[in-house]
């Protein structure tokens, strides 16, 4: 969960289109003839999704587990009258709505690690979807997790943040850890240290197709991010899209 990495988090995922992705989702409304009115985003995060899906005019309920990151997203959402914003766990979230979208971006989905949970997790997203829904998320692949993540160290240094980046895949439980050591530049010119320990579980195509139809979606494409192509051997995110 993150903790002190919130307060950096936007600033350490500059690189990430989030209005492109944004416009991926739009497209994939368009290709299943769909058009949502209601949107719960689970794992919103910082809300750097969120905020193009509400300027948009969508009905947004959205959700994370992290107080820190929720506190982030609320001030950025707090001009828009049409979302509403709680703290909930992927794994047992509970919210008495159904919807017409339910969405999950950026590999949360990865940092379910137990199978037994992700099935929950679907069998939630299925209860709080409408029988015409859709349900679009993503994941890191199992190549990426493995051979590119797993057992690699990553250095970054920029004028306010230095960290490091270690990690340790275990082919057993397909389970990569993250070890990740900060060090922040405060406005009195030192820098302050502290860690976080994250995992993420490899998961293959088969097995969320699986774990999708144990909890009653019947239609399953997977896509090459931001594409509807089939995903290679090296692909890295693979885009999801489940119909009940």
């Amino acid at each position: 969960m993150y903790n002190n990495m919130a307060l950096v988090y936007d600033e350490l995922m500059d690189d990430v289109d989030y209005e492109g992705w944004y416009k991926y989702i739009e497209r994939i409304f368009h290709k299943y003839s769909k058009k949502p009115e209601s949107i719960l985003e689970m794992a919103c995060g910082t809300g750097n999704l969120s905020y193009y899906l509400a300027k948009n005019g969508y009905d947004l309920t959205c959700f994370d587990i992290s107080d820190d990151m929720l506190s982030i997203a609320s001030n950025k959402l707090y001009e828009f009258n049409n979302v509403t914003i709680l703290k909930q766990n992927m794994v047992d979230f509970n919210i008495y709505k159904k919807f017409d979208c339910i969405l999950s971006i950026c590999d949360s989905i990865n940092y379910i690690v137990s199978e037994e949970d992700l099935v929950k997790t679907f069998n939630r997203v299925r209860q709080h979807l409408k029988e015409d829904g859709i349900f679009i998320f993503d994941i890191n692949s199992y190549y990426k997790l493995e051979k590119i993540i797993g057992n690699n160290i990553f250095l970054e240094d920029r004028e306010d943040i230095f960290y490091t980046w270690e990690n340790n895949f275990n082919k057993d439980s397909n389970i990569v850890e993250f070890y990740l050591t900060f060090f922040i530049k405060e406005k009195n010119g030192y820098y302050k240290r502290f860690d976080e320990k994250h995992m993420e579980r490899a998961y293959t195509v088969d097995d969320i197709i699986q774990f999708l139809k144990q909890a009653g979606f019947s239609e399953i494409d997977y896509f090459d991010f931001f594409t509807f192509n089939h995903p290679d051997a090296t692909c890295e995110r693979i885009n999801f899209v489940a119909l009940p």
